[in-house]
């Protein structure tokens, strides 16, 4: 059992604020061997900047090598900037139907990703921009097509894996029919399974047979099916993902420390409830001693065995297996 709790900190991906990652924090991730980490925009104030950060944690990273995240999404979503990293948006692609034209841009972004030390993608944005009030992802979305949608979402998940890049599939099951951005509060959206298989399962689906490496979840409420948000839903994730969709990689979740997931309990309490459902990576933002607050609570729930230490298990080989790719990606 300790030997698998050692290994806890695999299952944590967390970012950090300015420019460098501060000593403390470089100690907590060496200490727990935390599983990876997310830049934002102000730790890439230039690329100097972010490629020394990433090779600084990655010394710290004893383990195995860490998963460095970012969303590169294009348009207004580039924490990298500058060409060719920086890309133009989702909607502006897809409305014009320049398929090869993302295709390429793409591929230069990832190769510059890539020279840095970045291998985790935090996209593509699989949803559809179905509610204009919807802020949160104006300008991010592959337009209100499931069909166009699913084509960009997998020229961009082909174009990840031909470059050894991780893509990550968001924000399952489907954001573009809410309203209210979750990083503010829980949003909701009202469609029913026999929507949903019709519409937004259509670009998850396309970007999953492409390869999609993982999913990400978002602090959402599809009432109809369970009124839980889908962060702690283990009938969304068991039914629409494990057996609808038939993914087996790493489940993320959205970043805990957004205010759409306060319903949940602090943050520990969210942390565990996420991984009941069903998530096998747990994400942080820049809060990084909340983050460490609910390492802690983590761990102490295994040790008393609120956690299946099987359920661990499970996601530690999840998170193996995606960290074999890149292994293999770096030798050729």
């Amino acid at each position: 059992m300790d030997k698998l709790v050692r290994q806890i900190g695999q299952l944590f991906v967390i970012g950090y604020p300015g420019e460098q990652p501060p000593a403390p924090w470089l100690n907590f991730v060496d200490e727990e061997q935390i599983g990876g980490c997310i830049l934002f925009a102000d730790n890439c104030a230039t690329h100097r900047t972010a490629m020394e950060s990433v090779d600084t944690i990655t010394s710290r990273c004893r383990s195995s090598q860490p998963l460095v995240a970012i969303d590169q999404e294009g348009g207004r979503v580039c924490r990298l900037k500058g060409a060719p990293v920086e890309f133009g948006a989702a909607s502006v692609y897809a409305s014009e139907g320049l398929l090869d034209r993302y295709r390429e841009d793409y591929s230069r972004a990832v190769v510059l990703m890539k020279s840095l030390g970045i291998n985790l993608n935090l996209a593509p944005v699989a949803d559809l921009f179905l509610d204009s009030s919807n802020k949160c992802l104006a300008s991010r979305c592959f337009g209100d097509d499931p069909e166009k949608a699913a084509e960009f979402v997998r020229a961009s998940v082909t174009v990840s894996k031909q470059h050894g890049m991780l893509s990550c599939l968001k924000h399952f099951p489907g954001l573009g029919a809410a309203s209210i951005d979750p990083h503010l509060a829980t949003t909701e959206a009202d469609y029913d399974e026999v929507v949903w298989k019709q519409r937004e399962r259509i670009p998850f689906e396309a970007g999953m047979h492409a390869g999609a490496d993982i999913i990400m979840t978002t602090h959402m409420r599809v009432r109809s099916v369970d009124s839980r948000i889908v962060t702690e839903s283990d009938c969304i994730i068991a039914n629409w993902i494990r057996n609808g969709l038939e993914f087996d990689g790493p489940i993320i979740t959205d970043d805990l420390l957004m205010k759409g997931a306060d319903e949940m309990g602090d943050i520990g309490e969210r942390t565990v409830k996420a991984f009941k459902a069903g998530h096998d990576l747990l994400l942080f933002g820049q809060d990084w001693e909340r983050a460490v607050e609910a390492f802690d609570y983590f761990v102490d729930a295994a040790r008393h065995g609120d956690i299946s230490l099987d359920a661990i298990r499970s996601s530690l080989d999840r998170v193996a297996g995606i960290k074999y790719k890149l292994r293999r990606s770096a030798v050729r």
